[in-house]
């Protein structure tokens, strides 16, 4: 019996990795993947333009960036990956874009590679703009 809880412990420690493994999409590094950003507008809702989508190793990502003169009114994610963590930064990651008004915002903790994505879609969006 004292052998079984650690033998218990230890192959529950060991299957943990595995449990929480979460196999890359494509395995590209982060690249900017659409040739340019593209512009529309609209007397309502102000002018629309769609960041680059960059490709990461957890999945593409793009922004929307919806524009009120020369003020960024809203961000929609157009492409995302399917992870955890990134569900969880994507409210920060806009929250903080209608704060700052500007692609120059913190990085989301435990959600790096698509806060980088995230900033250099964003950032592409803004420069279109421009």
């Amino acid at each position: 019996m004292k052998r079984a809880i650690p033998v218990v412990a230890l192959s529950i420690a060991g299957l943990v990795p595995v449990w929480r493994y979460e196999p890359s999409v494509g395995g590209t590094t982060a690249s900017a993947a659409a040739p340019t950003p593209s512009v529309s507008s609209s007397a309502a809702s102000g002018t629309v333009v769609k960041g680059t989508t960059v490709d990461t190793d957890k999945g593409p990502v793009q922004v929307e960036v919806t524009f009120d003169g020369d003020r960024i009114s809203a961000v929609r994610m157009l492409r995302q990956p399917n992870h955890p963590q990134t569900t969880a930064a994507v409210p920060v990651l806009v929250s903080e874009t209608l704060k700052a008004q500007s692609a120059d915002i913190d990085t989301v903790s435990g959600a790096t590679i698509t806060s980088d994505a995230y900033k250099e879609s964003l950032q592409a969006a803004i420069d279109t703009k421009g």
